[in-house]
């Protein structure tokens, strides 16, 4: 654009009757952290607004829309660390989906005028958050699933994508074969169809080529290893680590194309040990392997079904002597996982539609949205905890397989109470893992009787911890009553006086109830020596930092009465 013509852009603006979620209005200068975090906002918007830019105004009352001017100067400011802004900011922003900033010469005064290019398919972050505007206000864009799956819908497949340096040829025979025998059991009717149809025939019927072209999808599943550098710049690879205990790494193994083998390949690698458990009522253990392969199999699936592959990371698949990795790059579309178990319905978004289909009619994924439900009734059905889906971390799914039984009394309760439904048993594998639920959740579960105590520390309940042959660690896990505690500290200050905390704590620590953390003890602690003291049963004698406590000795009066 002319001058003239951003000028005319920004009287436009000005004339609109209020901020819309596309653009912003600044009076001056921005800190830069800030600054950054608005181009990615703004670029969000413009995506979902269905507008070809994002703008930032600086210069302009946000309230009056009057051009007030500006000192601020893009092209000389600093960032952090001394840096020049604009590399800065560039470097921050990923995808960066390009932003001009424009100095212009307003006749009622200087105006910066940023114009940012929109989301196109992956929400735009920076230094690793994204972030939306909503309405007049900025906020990060994981608090708001819906719009983010809103703008993963807007945009190109990449696993669509014709890879115009490929051929025939570089796809694998035997990913071809076993593509064949995992397509007649996705399609048994077609068994005899498929033995007549030639490759190119076969990989369009299985949606893996386009019109007999070779996709990004055909190289990903059945692609030669050495064609994983026809994708470049993204990165097919998933890595096998194996760790130890202290988190060292003890071996590994990197695995290109063809991923329809891959599965086979890492289940090899990875060590399925027998673990026991003794169901209630009998000696005689049962004998259960670590893992179940189709739970291993659907999680690396899925991995790969929506691994991000423009962020140009690997899938991993991090063994540890009681649990199993799997971590992919890219959000968790559908939002969070109770969901997706709640309405057990087809997923209604694919990172990578395309593949997506691919694998369903290779029989490595399920689109009825039993997947993911299915790996928690499997657990279930073998009395191991459930799935962990860590979604903490931007732009990352994290899902851990446990290998081992963490508390026999959970075990034991689904080996009895097969009349649970997942909700319950999802809910009590948190709780067993020591994991927060929220006030609704833990209402359910004592409605039930499946939990006791003082919410937000709750535990497994003395019914089911009787039937779990577990009463004597519910009550320590329990605790004793208050009464109890305050009589022990009485006690110690009258017959060791002067006493300082460190007397208290190693008195009363070891008596404190089980599931409380060490912060949530010392915190019980403090209470308990507060409540004393303000009854005029002890008194502290030293400093608040150095306390040294001594009993209160009646007055007259009170050993009259």
């Amino acid at each position: 654009m002319t001058e003239r013509e951003r000028i005319a852009l920004i009287d436009r603006l000005r004339a609109l009757p209020t901020e819309t979620e596309w653009f912003e209005f600044k009076r001056n200068r921005y800190e830069p952290q800030l600054l950054g975090e608005y181009l990615s906002a703004l670029a969000n918007a413009a995506c979902l607004s269905g507008q070809p830019r994002g703008y930032l105004v600086f210069g302009i009352d946000d309230a009056t829309h009057e051009v007030v001017g500006t000192d601020f100067n893009p092209y000389s400011t600093k960032a952090k660390g001394n840096q020049d802004l604009l590399p800065w900011l560039a470097a921050g922003l990923r995808p960066n989906t390009g932003f001009e900033p424009h100095v212009v010469a307003h006749p009622d005064g200087r105006v910066v005028l940023f114009e940012i290019g929109p989301a196109n398919g992956e929400p735009v972050g920076f230094y690793g958050t994204p972030y939306i505007r909503v309405g007049t206000s900025k906020t990060e864009l994981g608090k708001h699933p819906e719009k983010a799956r809103a703008i993963w819908t807007r945009g190109s497949d990449w696993s669509a994508e014709v890879c115009a340096a490929a051929s025939l040829a570089d796809v694998d025979p035997d990913a071809i074969a076993k593509a064949r025998e995992q397509f007649v059991v996705k399609h048994p009717g077609q068994a005899a169809a498929v033995a007549g149809w030639d490759d190119t025939t076969f990989l369009n019927k299985a949606r893996v080529l386009k019109q007999g072209a070779v996709t990004n999808t055909a190289l990903l599943l059945l692609g030669r290893s050495e064609s994983a550098t026809l994708l470049s710049p993204a990165v097919a690879k998933i890595s096998w680590i194996l760790k130890d205990a202290s988190n060292r790494e003890l071996d590994y193994e990197h695995f290109g194309p063809p991923f329809l083998l891959v599965g086979d390949r890492l289940l090899k690698r990875i060590r399925n040990l027998i673990v026991r458990a003794l169901p209630s009522g009998t000696l005689f253990p049962q004998e259960i392997a670590q893992y179940d392969p189709w739970v291993i199999r659907e999680a690396l699936h899925n991995a790969v079904a929506h691994q991000d592959y423009r962020r140009h990371g690997r899938i991993t698949v991090v063994e540890f002597p009681d649990r199993v990795l799997v971590t992919n790059v890219g959000d968790f579309l559908p939002g969070d996982v109770e969901t997706v178990i709640r309405q057990d319905a087809p997923q209604a978004l694919y990172r990578n539609p395309f593949l997506a289909d691919a694998m369903v009619e290779l029989n490595l994924i399920d689109t009825q949205g039993g997947g993911i439900k299915r790996m928690f009734e499997t657990q279930r059905r073998r009395w191991f905890p459930l799935p962990d889906y860590d979604l903490s971390k931007a732009g990352q799914v994290a899902v851990s397989l446990s290998g081992r039984i963490l508390d026999e009394r959970y075990t034991r309760l689904l080996m009895e109470r097969t009349d649970l439904d997942l909700g319950q048993v999802m809910l009590l594998d948190r709780v067993q893992k020591g994991q927060r639920i929220d006030r609704d959740e833990h209402r359910r579960l004592k409605s039930s009787g499946l939990v006791e105590g003082r919410y937000p520390n709750v535990i497994v309940a003395s019914a089911v911890a009787r039937a779990a042959g577990e009463a004597g660690r519910h009550i320590r896990e329990r605790g004793f009553d208050k009464r109890y505690y305050l009589d022990l500290i009485l006690a110690l200050v009258r017959e060791h006086q002067p006493v300082d905390r460190k007397d208290v704590d190693q008195l009363l620590l070891t008596k404190l109830p089980d599931r409380l953390s060490q912060e949530q003890k010392l915190r019980k602690v403090h209470n308990l020596l507060q409540e004393l003291r303000r009854s005029g049963l002890i008194d502290n004698r030293g400093s608040r930092s150095k306390p040294q406590w001594v009993a209160v000795e009646p007055t007259p009066t009170e050993d009259a009465r």
